[in-house]
């Protein structure tokens, strides 16, 4: 049986070959001229014409005085037709073709044309090493094991181009979502990763230590709280993209660093930000997947219409008959009890686990339950003040907040709301949260006081809004460790 060292010890052999010839097996320069992808698009203008193309070998047939070499850059697939001819200019002709192999990186200059049986190809009788490869990749049956392929992604992008494809869409999404927002007048602003106290989300956050200041860090779950700072520095429209970190487990939705958005606009409400928001989100789905339906996680998904507007206490009540303004918690457990399945935890501990919880998260976790079984897309309007430290009050109902959130294939895509200005509230509010955290709930919200002071010094009424990749995840219908170009997995 033929093991990957016996692949690897006969390309070596190959390489120290090259090398004998006085040929670099890795120069610094390519002289490419044309992409392939141009080849194929722009056959009829490029016909005859003499270029020089670069990629990577994914196919050599050889017979005698001819070679067929299946080529591969970004843009596409091309054949290069070779034929022996003892005038050689560059490094490898027909004859030397075997010390090539599959995965390695050439460059060949040649005409244009097609092969008899109608093929687009490149005809020379030469090319030029680019990369010497020195593993084979594997066929695209033999690379499915998702540990594998999650270890490796640069070989799964190969083997896998539809992965490569979604990371290109990826792309697509992020910028479709800049584009919006700065034709909307916002500007992009990159705040800081590390802080001494994070906030924005109820999530347990990374610790880690700086040496020069000898002091613990953390970093940020969200990025709220710098942001809403430059309100306060006098920006009225600002957003910023990049990465969060939050110390929970991995699942299809769920990854402890993924890519977030935050965004914030003066002078606006929640009823202005659901507006805004339900345009940007129909305009990145369109730009990334050029439509607005969508099959996912067992629903049918039609973003084109206007979504409705469903207040989050009539449809617990609704549902469960849960009074959130008069919670039972006894009624909250029995709940979750009922819908207990036993892949992680035993009964026993999952009654435990629910006796530590808050009220507040028991009737949070209700309500996923509800979420799981909705389509959308509609807005979920109004949570309990206990559910949104950060947000305003209705005015006609002080009880629940100006908050919002777009429920879509079982899901919440996203959270906005109008934002607490006033500091002597939001300190009531942030002790309250840290009496929770120091009572063990690790997902709570700390004191900030840093920001209670910028509140003191002003931030005018706005509306806020975030939403993480995990759109993207939830609309490709994948995963999130398929949805991103390295996932994180346990060492090896």
């Amino acid at each position: 049986m033929v093991t990957l060292s016996d692949y690897r010890d006969e390309r070596l052999r190959k390489l120290a070959e090259i090398k004998e010839r006085g040929i670099n097996p890795y120069p610094a320069k390519s002289n490419r001229d044309t992409k392939i992808g141009n080849i194929l698009d722009n056959f009829d203008e490029l016909n005859g014409q003499t270029v020089t193309i670069a990629g990577r070998i994914v196919a050599i047939r050889s017979f005698g005085k001819l070679a067929f070499v299946k080529v591969r850059d970004y843009t596409g697939e091309v054949q290069l037709f070779m034929k022996a001819d003892d005038d050689i200019t560059a490094d490898f002709g027909v004859k030397d073709i075997k010390l090539l192999d599959s995965g390695d990186f050439i460059e060949a200059k040649g005409f244009v044309g097609k092969s008899q049986t109608g093929e687009i190809s490149v005809f020379t009788n030469s090319v030029r090493l680019l990369t010497k490869s020195l593993r084979p990749l594997p066929g695209r049956e033999g690379f499915t094991n998702k540990e594998e392929r999650f270890r490796r992604r640069y070989v799964d992008m190969n083997v896998n181009t539809e992965v490569r494809d979604r990371m290109v869409r990826r792309s697509k999404f992020w910028q479709a979502t800049r584009d919006f927002m700065n034709a909307h007048g916002f500007v992009e602003i990159n705040t800081p990763v590390l802080e001494h106290t994070t906030g924005g989300a109820d999530a347990k956050p990374f610790v880690t230590h700086i040496d020069a200041l000898d002091e613990d860090l953390y970093l940020r779950i969200s990025q709220e709280l710098p942001l809403k700072r430059l309100l306060g520095a006098g920006f009225e429209k600002v957003y910023d993209i990049g990465p969060r970190f939050r110390n929970e487990g991995v699942d299809d939705e769920h990854l402890p660093e993924h890519i977030a958005f935050e965004s914030y606009s003066a002078y606006d409400n929640y009823e202005d930000g659901m507006e805004l928001y339900e345009e940007m989100i129909k305009y990145v789905a369109k730009e990334t997947w050029g439509t607005l339906e969508f099959d996912v996680g067992g629903f049918h998904v039609n973003l084109d219409q206007k979504w409705p507007r469903i207040k989050y206490a009539d449809l617990l009540k609704e549902k469960y008959d849960v009074d959130v303004f008069n919670p039972d918690r006894e009624q909250l457990k029995a709940i979750l009890l009922k819908d207990w399945k036993a892949e992680d935890l035993s009964a026993s501990a999952f009654e435990k686990k629910l006796d530590e919880m808050s009220t507040a998260h028991l009737i949070d976790n209700v309500w996923k339950l509800i979420r799981k079984t909705s389509a959308g897309p509609y807005w979920l309007i109004e949570e309990p003040l206990s559910l949104s430290p950060l947000a305003k009050v209705v005015e006609d109902n002080p009880l629940v907040t100006q908050r919002f959130h777009p429920i879509i294939a079982g899901t919440e895509m996203g959270n906005g709301y109008s934002e607490l200005n006033d500091p002597l509230d939001q300190l009531e509010r942030f002790k309250e949260q840290q009496a929770l955290r120091d009572a063990g709930d690790d997902e709570a919200q700390m004191l900030d006081q840093d920001f209670v002071e910028m509140l003191e010094y002003g931030m005018p009424p706005a509306c806020g809004w975030g939403n993480s990749e995990r759109n993207f995840w939830l609309l490709e219908g994948v995963s999130g460790r398929e949805g991103v170009p390295f996932p994180l997995i346990k060492s090896k």
